[in-house]
């Protein structure tokens, strides 16, 4: 019988078994990175988060979980525009971090 709807896979995540290396080299190039405290300020101003979900939160937090393909797709929408440096209550240099992190992390050409 089909009710319409199925059983989503579950996105539970062993954070035992993610490789954190490339953020740990993250946060010794931007310490700053370990000053985010999820606020949303960032999104709330993001004029690419309306079309395409831009979020330097959502990026941090995928990266600390491991979840790097994600991340990397955030970054593609983002248009270093420096909005959510103007607002970030911690002072974090978000154009700089979103630097740091396509070096990082785009290096491999994905």
């Amino acid at each position: 019988m089909d009710f319409g709807f199925k059983i989503s896979p579950s996105s539970a995540i062993n954070l035992d078994k993610v490789d954190l290396g490339k953020f740990e080299e993250l946060h010794k190039a931007e310490p700053d990175v370990y000053k985010c405290m999820a606020c949303g300020s960032c999104s709330s101003t993001c004029p690419a988060s309306r079309f395409s979900g831009m979020s330097v939160r959502k990026v941090i937090l995928d990266l600390q979980r491991g979840r790097e393909k994600e991340a990397v797709a955030l970054m593609r929408n983002c248009m270093l525009c420096g909005k959510c440096t103007m607002v970030c209550p911690r002072g974090i240099n978000t154009r700089h971090l979103i630097l740091s992190i396509c070096r990082i992390y785009m290096e491999d050409g994905k």
